[in-house]
């Protein structure tokens, strides 16, 4: 039994599907959206092997001609050289505006398959098709799509919304153990910036979201999507209140561009080390008590996920070179430092100019160096 969280954004409104064997009804559901039945889907090499087959059979079966594209698995792959070999490729099938382009993968594939199609002939239309916890509770939905540099995570890029988002919750079956608590850490920050009450159930029932009972499962991803939603229909752009979204992405972009936007940190690993250190610069800066902060990190380790600087690899890291990436964050304005902190669990405020000096101290007393 699928449900349907729609994402209000007038004309370019979409809905996402949430529930099992959605890969098999994929061709009936992105038939709509083709004027001539061709399509591209976008993998990664290791999704391609578990899922494609599948997606290819059911476009096939609904009329639909599909070049299956693979590129490497890895935040590797979301770069200028990523990018421009992908369009290559799809130039070289000389699709048209009337076709589209399907993401079949997590995060990396989403986010450089939608810029492809950003800026594919000034824009072509895509579909999203998850197949990580994390991108179906987050990257898939909201329209965000960019590359890495080596100056920063997600720098360049561009706002192009979905036409349609399949979150097929029986694949996450194949997905790690690790893989699951990244998008976990996603889920557990939806309750953090904005829904103590969602945070409260979340402590109840992680580990049995974690462990894929289906019931519990479905309503941590519908949750998460739906306080997404709202959201992006409220701030598509990040001019206001979408910016809280990154509670944690400034401290762990950082984190991840001094360990390589490597497999040695992912992103939702990051992300829960950046919660966490958002929560206790919170609690140092006096603006939310020390009890929230020791929830949030209890919940995130209990999934599996870092909290503290020392159980991130490459530790230590020098107060200076992490207050420097931050600076470089999308978030940043006039070189000034922008965080978004928590009040308490369940709010959470855009801080600007935040001291560079207040945070090196912080950072030292967390265990980095200088």
């Amino acid at each position: 039994m699928s449900q349907i969280v729609p994402v209000a954004l007038g004309g370019r409104s979409y809905e996402v599907v949430i529930g099992p064997g959605l890969i098999d009804q994929a061709g009936s559901r992105i038939a709509p959206f083709l004027k001539r039945g061709r399509t591209a889907v976008v993998a990664d090499r290791t999704v391609a092997e578990l899922h494609a087959g599948r997606l290819v059979s059911s476009l096939a079966h609904a009329g639909i001609e599909a070049a299956l594209l693979t590129i490497p698995p890895g935040e590797a792959s979301k770069s200028f050289e990523g990018l421009a070999d992908l369009s290559d490729r799809l130039l070289a099938l000389e699709l048209d505006r009337g076709d589209l382009i399907v993401a079949l993968g997590g995060g990396v594939v989403g986010d450089l398959a939608g810029f492809a199609a950003a800026i594919y002939k000034r824009g072509i239309d895509f579909i999203q098709v998850p197949t990580t916890l994390l991108a179906q509770v987050d990257s898939s939905v909201g329209g965000k799509t960019a590359i890495d540099t080596p100056r920063g995570k997600n720098l360049i890029g561009a706002f192009h919304q979905p036409r349609l988002v399949l979150a097929d919750l029986g694949v996450l079956g194949t997905l790690p153990d690790r893989e699951m608590a990244c998008g976990m850490a996603e889920v557990i920050k939806y309750g953090l910036l904005g829904d103590a009450g969602f945070f409260a159930w979340l402590e109840e029932n992680a580990a049995a979201a974690l462990a894929r009972e289906p019931a519990a499962l479905a309503e941590a991803v519908r949750r998460s999507v739906a306080m997404k939603a709202e959201i992006v229909a409220e701030d598509e752009k990040e001019a206001g209140r979408r910016a809280l979204l990154n509670l944690g992405h400034t401290f762990g972009h950082a984190l991840e561009a001094e360990t390589g936007y490597g497999e040695a940190l992912k992103h939702g690993e990051a992300v829960a080390a950046g919660c966490a250190l958002a929560f206790r610069f919170a609690v140092a800066q006096g603006t939310c008590p020390p009890a929230d902060a020791a929830r949030a990190e209890a919940l995130l380790a209990a999934a599996g996920l870092p909290t503290r600087l020392p159980q991130v690899p490459g530790h230590p890291f020098a107060a200076a070179a992490l207050v420097g990436h931050m600076a470089q964050d999308k978030k940043a304005e006039g070189g000034a430092i922008t965080l978004v902190l928590p009040t308490r669990i369940g709010h959470s405020e855009v801080v600007r100019a935040v001291d560079p000096a207040a945070l090196e101290r912080f950072l030292r007393t967390e265990g980095a160096t200088g």
